[in-house]
């Protein structure tokens, strides 16, 4: 059986330990720059779906997303706060609808998402 060196021996003790190596070479990073309004899974899925359709409902939104009426009204009232969607209720006959479109600043705001979500991933890859 070969003798370990013992520097081999502080090789393999840093490499147990990745977080060290990583924290070293990390590149800034580009999480601190998303939109912590997008970034909630129901939110990014509302903006996403409302991305590929110039309008959906609010039936159409729970079913696509698999979600509770409460939910979706929670997080689609905050994506209407921030200005990112817009809602138009009307009633066809007696029923009620809830109609949401993906607003100019929210197009604005999904695209830099988009972006920095990109940068991350390269960011990432290269290390």
């Amino acid at each position: 059986m070969a003798k370990q060196r013992p520097d081999s021996h502080a090789r393999t003790h840093h490499a147990e330990r990745p977080d060290r190596a990583v924290r070293a070479k990390a590149p800034r990073s580009h999480a601190t720059d998303l939109d912590r309004l997008i970034h909630e899974p129901v939110r990014l899925g509302i903006l996403s779906a409302l991305a590929v359709n110039d309008t959906m409902s609010f039936s159409d939104l729970k079913e696509l997303l698999k979600t509770t009426d409460g939910n979706l009204s929670v997080h689609a009232r905050k994506l209407e706060e921030g200005q990112y969607i817009a809602c138009a209720k009307y009633f066809e006959g007696r029923v009620p609808k809830t109609e949401y479109r993906m607003t100019a600043s929210g197009r604005r705001a999904m695209e830099t998402y988009l972006d920095h979500m990109e940068a991350l991933i390269r960011a990432t890859r290269d290390s």
